[in-house]
């Protein structure tokens, strides 16, 4: 028997009952955005806000996370994070001490990840793709602290989001430039050097290390434009 006979014998034995379930998943991942949207549709406006989950209590990143967050829920901005330990807990810890919303955006893991403590909102996922949507979706700015693999796919999914036109531009604010100096070296000499990118889309992330500053940064940028979506700025959203 060939091998392409081999693979068209095994393809014909699938069992069937998974195909069914796989399809019905369909109708959880609906839920999962219905539920959310819902849930979130009273946070705006609201910042978004990464960072790692290793990060422990005394590290001086905690502290800043802590601080900036503060500012930015006295200033009138709800908080979403990620809703775990390290500088996610931070930065729900910020908020909640603060006037405005701390939101967590938990997601449920094959190694359990506990939400942390200082969430006013908390909402579940089973799905990494619906959760980001609704950091994308709910987000004025991004502030994103130092942090791993998690991090930069937020990172790295928002920048090609804005250069490909799917969402309009917002603050993307790195904080402690020591940390996010190789990279954005990095960005410059290899991705736009080598024509990878151009040479504005390294406009489109800005470091940024004092906590007051992060918060000036975002009300300058929506000066002009208002704090809540146009028609025009929602309607790509409804197409992430």
């Amino acid at each position: 028997m060939s091998g392409r006979e081999k693979f068209k014998k095994v393809a014909a034995s699938v069992d069937h009952s998974y195909a069914a379930r796989e399809s019905w998943r369909v109708f959880e991942i609906m839920s999962e955005f219905v539920e959310a949207t819902e849930t979130l549709a009273r946070v705006r406006p609201a910042v978004s806000v990464f960072g790692s989950a290793r990060i422990a209590p005394a590290h001086p990143y905690y502290a800043l996370t802590e601080r900036i967050c503060r500012l930015l829920s006295d200033a009138g901005f709800s908080v979403l994070s990620g809703g775990g330990p390290g500088l996610m807990e931070a930065a729900n810890k910020g908020a909640f001490a603060g006037k405005s919303p701390s939101v967590g955006l938990n997601i449920v893991l094959p190694h359990e990840q506990s939400g942390n403590p200082y969430q006013d909102i908390s909402q579940s996922f089973s799905h990494f793709f619906a959760r980001k949507v609704m950091f994308v979706k709910f987000a004025l700015a991004y502030v994103v602290m130092p942090g791993g693999f998690g991090t930069l796919d937020e990172l790295m999914e928002s920048l090609t989001l804005m250069q490909t036109g799917k969402i309009a531009r917002f603050p993307i604010i790195l904080v402690h430039e020591p940390f996010w100096r190789g990279l954005l070296h990095w960005f410059q000499e290899r991705l736009a050097g080598e024509g990878m990118i151009g040479a504005d889309d390294l406009d489109l992330v800005r470091c940024i290390d004092d906590p007051a500053e992060v918060v000036e940064h975002i009300f300058r940028f929506y000066e002009a434009r208002g704090y809540f979506p146009s028609i025009g700025d929602q309607e790509p959203l409804l197409n992430l």
